[in-house]
């Protein structure tokens, strides 16, 4: 398939209909978007030092968080991407294959 984009520099938003419209803000927690997910973070208690860089830099806001201290990962959300094991400090968090059991941690 080829798109025709000869006239591209002619077009106007008017021309194309809207979409993608969310009629009320703040329903992400409506819908479970961790269902791709190949892989799924695992933090090792023994290991983590309490940065909260996990929490900060999770673009899912999966990570749970109370009295300042991380809690439970939110597979419902999770999207598996990796991040919060790539920017942890101390690598108290693994990615494990989706499926697999989880693996002893300290």
């Amino acid at each position: 398939m080829s798109w025709d984009i000869s006239g591209i520099d002619h077009w106007r938003a008017d021309d194309f209909p809207r979409g993608a419209a969310i009629p009320d803000a703040g329903n992400s927690r409506d819908y479970v978007t961790g269902g791709w997910r190949s892989q799924r973070p695992v933090r090792d208690d023994a290991k983590c030092t309490q940065c909260l860089f996990c929490w900060i830099y999770c673009p899912d806001s999966a990570i749970a968080v109370g009295d300042e201290k991380v809690g439970a990962f939110n597979y419902d959300h999770c999207k598996g991407c990796g991040v919060c094991a790539k920017e942890c400090p101390a690598d108290a968090i693994s990615m494990v294959p989706e499926g697999c059991e989880l693996p002893e941690v300290g």
